[in-house]
């Protein structure tokens, strides 16, 4: 296995790196950025963000590279990104190391996130040639109607720390293929994975003469956050983080007229029915709870569990919670690693105070590990329904159990917060699992049976509704929010005739 410095020289870290791509790698003009490794808390490499200049130019590049890619046929498109997917195979184990040397999920869930990342590319390669539109019946004789989709124009991408690889992969390399080009705003937090994914294109696009396609400008609010989202040149922008942000953010597109694509918080539940199999049940919250420490966006925070199986599922959990080996990410064996970084320590610690004030009855876990690192125990805290504490995500190892009486009380507490993102039941009932899935049921863009809340498969449209924004990504038909639809008709008779059957002169 690859050591720390191993994996930074096999993806081209240096000591101090640029983190402005605009159609090649420039000398980056704004305030230097440090990238702090959570498992030793010591420095990894420097990164020099982007000037408000530098955004300009890797804005430009995207602009300028749009005139021509646009009109590359997407099958061609497609190559290019196929290309990509091959060179993320060539790199999986160190870009993998690099998500968990800078972010602190393990090394098994970090190539995870990079086999995402080519499925992905292999998803966007079929999907090259599948950018249908509509055949339509003309009411009018001698006309033909169809729709088809164009190119949107060239977008902004805006990631999170906790998937700092994936989530650009599900806008950028569909985009790709749709005929756009983008400039990314990745995480302050991990901004070594973004600068070796930038690598990663250039090596691919070099000497294409598209070498704009995928820009990146590392920056703060004021230099590129800010302008990213005001900028009328970007018809798209796809962020994702929390719901305050997504606030934001869409207030400023729609104000422009643009478009957003919003992925934002999860407060995510499974419902544990008394006729489940609580071997699944279990296996399923431990993933879901305590994997990637608690920050994904799919993270289990919630158990709702039936009265009647709430002692012996307890125990069960308690007992597996106490298993769960903790430590460096990078090693083997490691199931759970640090949080990123202080503040979400802090923010861990703040929340479960909260908690026991609202009644919560700690379980199991609860301290902060002793020694170096960011480590924090996986947490089990009991709170009844009504407790506040449940209605925010503490994006942290924290899972609340709550007791239901019965389905549709479980139903009524899985919907009652402000979030929609992801969504399970375990249960042998067909009626409680299809009653779950119905209209009447969960109200999550995402909803399972007998399976956790976290590890979506890239095929499905990933997002939720209500705070959690709406949006759509990756799989099923999501391509669409990266192109704009058009809508033809064509007469070729000798007559103009009006729809409606309106007769006008």
């Amino acid at each position: 296995m690859l050591n720390r410095e191993q994996i930074k020289e096999g993806l081209g870290i240096g000591a101090t790196n640029s983190g402005v791509y605009a159609g090649g790698w420039l000398e980056a003009t704004g305030d230097e950025l440090m990238s702090y490794d959570p498992t030793t808390t010591g420095a990894i490499a420097a990164t020099t963000q982007a000037s408000r200049d530098d955004y300009e130019k890797a804005v430009q590049s995207a602009v300028d590279t749009f005139a021509a890619w646009r009109m590359v046929p997407a099958p061609e498109r497609g190559s290019y990104v196929r290309r990509i997917g091959e060179a993320l195979r060539d790199n999986k184990a160190a870009l993998g190391g690099m998500i968990s040397m800078e972010m602190g999920k393990i090394r098994a869930e970090g190539e995870g996130e990079v086999q995402e990342m080519i499925d992905v590319a292999d998803f966007a390669v079929g999907l090259s040639r599948q950018l249908y539109g509509l055949t339509i019946a003309s009411e009018r004789p001698r006309h033909r109607m169809y729709e088809q989709w164009q190119p949107l124009g060239p977008m902004g991408i805006i990631t999170a720390f906790n998937f700092p690889a994936a989530v650009w992969s599900w806008n950028a390399l569909i985009a790709a293929v749709c005929g756009d080009t983008m400039v990314w705003k990745p995480s302050p937090v991990t901004p070594l994975t973004s600068i070796a994914i930038a690598n990663i294109c250039h090596e691919v696009m070099a000497g294409s003469g598209y070498e704009g396609v995928f820009n990146l400008a590392m920056g703060d609010l004021e230099n590129v956050g800010k302008p990213m989202v005001a900028d009328e040149r970007l018809p798209l922008i796809s962020a994702t983080g929390s719901v305050r942000m997504g606030r934001e953010v869409g207030t400023v597109v729609a104000q422009r007229m643009g478009r957003s694509l919003l992925e934002l918080g999860g407060n995510n539940a499974i419902m544990v029915m008394e006729d489940a199999q609580l071997g699944l049940a279990v296996r399923a919250a431990l993933f879901a709870a305590a994997g990637t420490s608690g920050q994904r966006c799919t993270s289990l925070r919630r158990l709702l569990v039936h009265k009647p199986i709430s002692d012996v599922l307890t125990k069960q959990l308690v007992d597996a919670y106490g298993q769960i080996p903790i430590g460096d990410p990078l090693e083997e064996g490691t199931l759970m690693g640090p949080l990123v970084n202080a503040d979400a320590v802090a923010n861990t610690k703040a929340a479960l105070a909260i908690a026991i004030e609202q009644g919560g009855e700690l379980l199991y876990g609860g301290n902060e590990l002793d020694g170096t690192g960011h480590f924090f125990e996986p947490t089990l805290v009991k709170v009844p329904a009504d407790a506040p504490i449940v209605q925010q995500e503490t994006f942290g190892p924290i899972m609340w159990l709550v007791e239901i009486d019965s389905l549709e009380h479980g139903i009524a507490v899985q919907n009652g917060v402000p979030q929609g993102l992801s969504s399970a039941i375990f249960t042998d009932s067909l009626r409680s699992a299809e009653r779950f899935l119905s209209a009447e049921g969960s109200d999550c863009g995402i909803a399972n049976v007998n399976i956790g809340t976290s590890g979506a498969e890239i095929g499905g449209a990933f997002g939720g509704e209500k705070e959690t924004g709406g949006g759509r990504e990756s799989g099923s038909d999501s391509w669409k929010a990266y192109m704009r639809r058009q809508t033809v008709t064509i007469n070729w008779s000798n007559e103009l005739p009006l729809a409606q059957g309106i007769e006008f002169g």
